[in-house]
């Protein structure tokens, strides 16, 4: 018997989602930063074996009061995944707290398929205190499967992986089995960049920054190695931006370049030559043909 089906994780910014979707992935599908928003789109994970297939979805965590257009792109995709996953994650951490009115708890409520409840960072904690977090949360919702991980240090993750194969219907793959996304290589090195830009810049700056692949050419070395050129365009909100992306005499470009360089280098498994430039778009968060060239209308 083969089994198959969509698993969607949803949460709040910065509760773990995309840590734990690279743990059941095995690979690096989501960028990882400690500042929230870091996901901004709806990422796909796939894990095949002769017996199963199981589509993982990594959500943007749900923004409470969107400032921007583009956090209500983003809110969007979290709604879509109430109505199109076979098992649904609801991923929390210890000192979250939700109201019984709270839009997201009234979904849960609602939904037809299993609802896990996966209590993030549990490493944090005294076992006590896990089981009173069980013991209230049950109380919220009622959960088909209550899972305490920590995503970070991979404790029990197996173990949700297994829970999770548990409550699969018989179906076929949805994907071929050596497939592991449905993005394109270009969606993850854009995704490298914002990382680092995450990582890089300060305050406002990480949050006006969207990256587009302008050009990504296969090619090779002298010496016949593969080489992959790449050219991306920073779009920044305000001119002010662009002059701190780009620093003094260029030189926090060429950290971030570099950067940048080294970590696409690997997950391409090539040489890279990268270009970066950096474009003003006026408050592109809250254009529509913006957000739309930018992805958010998917």
């Amino acid at each position: 018997m083969h089994k198959s089906g969509f698993v969607n994780i949803i949460g709040r910014p910065n509760v773990g989602k995309s840590t734990l979707m690279n743990a059941l992935v095995g690979e690096q599908m989501s960028i990882i930063t400690n500042k929230p928003q870091t996901t901004r789109h709806r990422i796909i994970g796939i894990v095949s074996d002769e017996d199963y297939q199981v589509v993982f979805s990594d959500t943007p965590g749900v923004v409470r009061d969107p400032a921007y257009k583009m956090h209500v792109a983003m809110n969007r995709f979290v709604d879509t995944t109430f109505k199109d996953g076979d098992v649904m994650l609801f991923l929390t951490e210890p000192n979250e707290h939700y109201t019984e009115d709270d839009p997201i708890i009234q979904k849960l409520k609602k939904m037809e398929v299993p609802v896990f409840l996966v209590i993030n960072k549990i490493d944090t904690i005294k076992d006590k205190k896990v089981m009173e977090l069980i013991q209230q949360w049950n109380m919220l919702v009622d959960f088909t499967e209550t899972v305490p991980i920590s995503a970070l240090k991979k404790l029990n993750t197996e173990k949700l992986f297994k829970v999770i194969l548990n409550y699969l219907k018989e179906g076929p793959a949805f994907y071929p089995k050596d497939q592991l996304t449905d993005k394109p290589e270009r969606f993850f090195v854009s995704e490298i960049i914002r990382e680092k830009i995450l990582q890089q810049y300060q305050q406002e700056i990480p949050y006006s920054a969207e990256v587009v692949i302008e050009s990504f050419k296969e090619t090779k070395t002298k010496s016949g190695d593969p080489l992959v050129r790449i050219s991306a365009l920073i779009y920044v909100a305000r001119k002010t931006q662009k002059s701190i992306i780009i620093g003094k005499g260029g030189t926090a470009i060429k950290k971030l370049g570099s950067a940048a360089r080294t970590d696409i280098e690997v997950f391409l498994e090539s040489k890279v030559f990268l270009e970066l430039f950096v474009k003003v778009k006026d408050n592109w968060r809250d254009n529509d043909s913006f957000l739309k060239q930018f992805g958010y209308n998917q």
